[in-house]
């Protein structure tokens, strides 16, 4: 579930649709082969000023943490001569366009190897970092630098995107630059199970977003949001992002988001390690050989899978479906997210369960939690409640989903403690992002400097 890295070009051309519509059912497993799959971004910083890492510099950098962290074991990636991401056993590490370090981790078994995945990754970035002066911070969303003082790191892609973005909405580099985010990466059997799933975790992501709410500050200052994030991705681009009303249209499948990923502009075509830009033009045109970028060409699978990665609904389907709607925060989180969405999913019962819970939700009604859940959290008004009342009843069933997996699995019930701190979320309405506003207002005077202690990994 890790990403891959190829130079493009490479397999026999797409002569059909139908090849398209078989990438996504290839993923399709049975449940005893059923995976979980952890991503998580944090801010490096170095720790004298609190200013934000370049990519290469006298002092700390990103640079210096990856070539670092080769010593784990971990095998260097490079683009254009510079080591831009790390591998090793099934996992990557990437980085994000304004420096953002990210664990793309190996599909593993259990909650518990999930969070030990992330506990040995946190302590291997501490020993780097804390050797070349260098801090990473869980939020979600930078908290004080602005747009000009944050880095671009060195990878060709990100510079077709930083141009394009202002040509399709106001937020695009606040996205790229200033956000992190954790996400979680599911398995389905078949293309029911995977509509179904889909269905289940579009309806709730503004929930997710709400219990994971770690992004109130920007510029040094509130700025009234819990999860300024997610609002960020309300006019990133609205091609590819949102809540694909049309996965809950009758008979919705593999086709139908085929469909969908085929009418979203490209970003990109990546021949012999050169990314070509193609921003805004067809992959309908790509597909009958008439991309002016790369001319008499068809595409090939990895160009199909390049272009997956370039749209960024709440949801996306690969060969498994990705949960997107989560601010990054401390390490708890890491192992809360994929608690949350495989109690809700990977147990049938709990998922039919899941499923009476959202089913008739309207189109308005999800718009509308997507959008109140980033300012206002689980006190987001919905029909004669909150979002708070949604919470505690989607707790419960993931709660109870997981004690079905253990008798299930053997995996043991203590998969349920990953809930712990989010059952806390769903009894007080508080959100970690409310506490840090409160911190912020009271014990910090004001201040955005103690963010960098107390919300440090």
């Amino acid at each position: 579930m890790s990403g891959t890295y190829n130079s493009g070009g490479e397999g026999a051309p797409i002569e059909s649709l139908d090849q398209l519509t078989a990438y996504f059912a290839a993923g399709e497993k049975p449940e005893t082969a059923f995976r979980i799959g952890t991503e998580h971004e944090k801010f490096g910083f170095a720790l004298g000023d609190h200013t934000p890492l370049a990519f290469r510099a006298d002092g700390p950098s990103v640079e210096k943490m990856l070539s670092g962290l080769e010593r784990f074991g971990w095998q260097p990636v490079r683009e254009g001569g510079e080591l831009i991401a790390l591998k090793r056993d099934g996992a990557s590490i990437t980085l994000e366009p304004g420096g953002q370090f990210e664990l793309s981790g190996a599909p593993l078994e259990t909650i518990h190897q999930t969070c030990a995945e992330v506990n040995l990754h946190l302590r291997e970035v501490r020993e780097v970092a804390d050797e070349i002066g260098a801090g990473f911070l869980g939020l979600g969303f930078s908290p004080k630098w602005s747009l000009e003082e944050t880095p671009m790191m060195p990878k060709a892609r990100y510079g077709l995107m930083k141009a394009y973005m202002p040509k399709v909405g106001t937020m695009g580099h606040q996205m790229m630059f200033r956000s992190c985010t954790v996400q979680t990466n599911l398995d389905f059997s078949t293309e029911a199970d995977m509509a179904k799933k889909f269905r289940v975790s579009l309806a709730l992501q503004p929930l997710a977003t709400a219990l994971f709410a770690n992004s109130p500050f920007k510029d040094g200052g509130l700025h009234g949001f819990l999860s300024y994030r997610a609002h960020v991705w309300t006019d990133t681009d609205n091609n590819r992002t949102g809540m694909l009303p049309f996965v809950f249209d009758e008979g919705f499948g593999y086709e139908q988001y085929r469909d969908w990923a085929l009418d979203v502009p490209m970003y990109f075509v990546k021949r012999g390690g050169e990314y070509r830009d193609a921003t805004g033009k067809s992959f309908r045109d790509f597909l009958d050989g008439k991309l002016d970028v790369v001319p008499g060409e068809k595409p090939v699978i990895s160009d199909w899978e390049d272009h997956l990665s370039t749209v960024f609904p709440e949801v996306r389907l690969k060969t498994f479906l990705e949960m997107r709607g989560a601010d990054s925060g401390p390490w708890n989180t890491l192992c809360a997210l994929p608690a949350f969405w495989v109690g809700l999913l990977y147990d049938n019962t709990a998922l039919d369960a899941a499923w009476d819970l959202v089913k008739d939700w309207t189109e308005a009604e999800r718009n509308a939690l997507r959008i109140g859940a980033a300012k206002t959290g689980l006190h987001t008004p919905f029909r004669d409640g909150t979002l708070q009342d949604i919470a505690r009843e989607a707790l419960a069933i993931a709660r109870t989903g997981l004690r079905a997996r253990a008798r299930m699995n053997g995996h043991g019930e203590s998969e349920t403690l990953f809930l712990d701190d989010l059952d806390e979320i769903a009894r007080t309405g508080v959100t970690r992002a409310e506490g840090l506003v409160e911190r912020f207002k009271g014990e910090w005077g004001g201040s955005i400097e103690p963010v960098f202690t107390e919300c440090a990994y």
